[in-house]
């Protein structure tokens, strides 16, 4: 347990400093794109590296999510999730005394932070980023289970994994500054304080439920029909 735990600290670490520091750091060189594609590259990476150890979740929705799949033990959730926390605080702290040695850097506006209303780089409400953050997670986490479900598609699994990050980055940066990931919102926010942390409670409740629900949509599509008759009848026997 501590070599996983270990795992998704640094894992978790490691999608926070490499995506939302792309986006605090090189944000205005790269742009959204950029930004979405830091956030894959850092999972799909993460993934290949520690994956074989922890499973590579680094985000407490996809635990939530695996563990409704009946993909990870339920003696998991908590250290994973605790472990994520932390992994992705550092991070945030890591990247706030980077930003910092910047002139005129403000923690307020450019520090990757989640939010809604006031929060949202585009000024969306409660309501869009409650439904974005928890479909968003919800397919998210479709994908996982899908890809993970195979032994034909698992190999490529962080590959899928990483894009389909991407593109939900792609979607909902304008939205919320995109969560999908309770760490990753909590790391930036503890550093920043203010409104970020006022507004977390979503970034949790939001993505959480999603990786719920993605879960067990996931485990339906993926688990084996037993209405569907998969008997081989052997040679030279009378069929049914």
């Amino acid at each position: 347990m501590l070599k996983r735990a270990l795992a998704e600290a640094l894992g978790t670490f490691w999608l926070v400093l490499g995506g939302c520091g792309t986006a605090v750091l090189a944000g205005s060189h790269v742009g959204f794109g950029g930004v979405a594609a830091a956030f894959g590259l850092t999972v799909l990476t993460g993934a290949y590296a520690l994956g074989r150890i922890s499973g590579g979740h680094f985000n407490p929705a996809v635990t939530v999510g695996l563990w409704t799949a009946g993909k990870t033990s339920s003696a998991d959730v908590v250290p994973y999730v605790v472990a994520q926390v932390v992994g992705a605080i550092i991070a945030a702290g890591v990247i706030y005394v980077i930003a910092s040695g910047a002139p005129g850097f403000d923690i307020t506006k450019g520090f990757a932070l989640n939010g809604y209303g006031a929060g949202s780089p585009d000024g969306y409400g409660l309501t869009a980023a409650l439904v974005t953050e928890i479909v968003l997670t919800a397919v998210f986490l479709i994908v996982i289970v899908g890809v993970v479900s195979s032994p034909t598609t698992a190999p490529f699994a962080p590959i899928a994994i990483g894009l389909a990050l991407t593109l939900i980055h792609l979607i909902s940066i304008p939205v919320t500054n995109t969560s999908v990931n309770p760490a990753r919102s909590t790391g930036v926010a503890v550093i920043a304080q203010g409104l970020a942390l006022q507004q977390l409670w979503l970034f949790w409740v939001a993505p959480i439920i999603g990786g719920f629900i993605g879960g067990l949509i996931g485990r339906f599509l993926t688990e084996p029909d037993s209405s569907v008759n998969t008997a081989v009848t052997p040679p030279g026997a009378p069929a049914e």
